[in-house]
């Protein structure tokens, strides 16, 4: 897909300040650190759209960049960053999970497509199976990446994806997608998983 148009719009701090203009809505989560902000510049071509930071955890809002004035990409807060304190992680959990009730649960054409970023170098955690049931269980359309595949020899990358699918728990026919921000592995792929949820969003 070409990308003609990208830009940053605006950060929700509450589920008012959520945009629901009936565009679809392509919504990235993941541990902190897993690579989130450096997968979408990827995606969109675009250096240092989405902020980028070394320090784990920084993503603590929802942010919203409009694609092509068609559809967003949607950054949520990444989830599992050990030196939060509790309070601070029950409300980043709070906040995306009124993201993914808000609004447009009865209509799929409303539902995001949910990219779920797994560190392939690290592997599937404990924590990212959770998240993986908890999306699951919301019944939108989920599609698993697993980032950093230029860090993995080619010899040892089948064996990550099978420890990622037994971790989560995935099926043969969920999708799973090894992808690199640096270097470009697996974004025709994920652009097509993209792709198809823009065209069923239009129907």
């Amino acid at each position: 897909m070409k990308v003609e148009s990208a830009e940053f719009v605006k950060s929700a701090r509450a589920s008012g300040d959520f945009v629901r203009d009936g565009r679809p809505e392509i919504a990235f989560v993941g541990r902190s650190n897993v690579g989130k902000s450096s997968l979408m510049n990827r995606l969109l071509g675009r250096k240092g759209l989405a902020r980028v930071s070394s320090t784990p955890g920084r993503t603590r809002l929802v942010n919203y960049f409009l694609v092509n004035r068609r559809f967003w990409f949607v950054d949520l807060p990444g989830y599992g960053y050990a030196k939060a304190g509790k309070d601070e992680r029950r409300e980043w959990a709070a906040l995306a999970d009124s993201y993914f009730r808000a609004g447009g649960a009865e209509d799929n054409r409303t539902r995001p497509l949910v990219v779920m970023l797994v560190d392939g170098k690290i592997g599937a955690t404990p924590l990212d199976a959770q998240a993986y049931e908890y999306l699951a269980s919301l019944g939108v359309a989920l599609v698993v990446v697993a980032t950093k595949v230029d860090r993995i020899p080619r010899g040892k990358r089948a064996a990550m994806e099978r420890g990622v699918r037994e971790t989560l728990g995935l099926e043969g026919e969920a999708p799973l997608i090894p992808v690199s921000a640096h270097s470009g592995d697996g974004m025709q792929e994920l652009w097509s998983a993209v792709a198809r949820h823009l065209e069923q969003s239009a129907q």
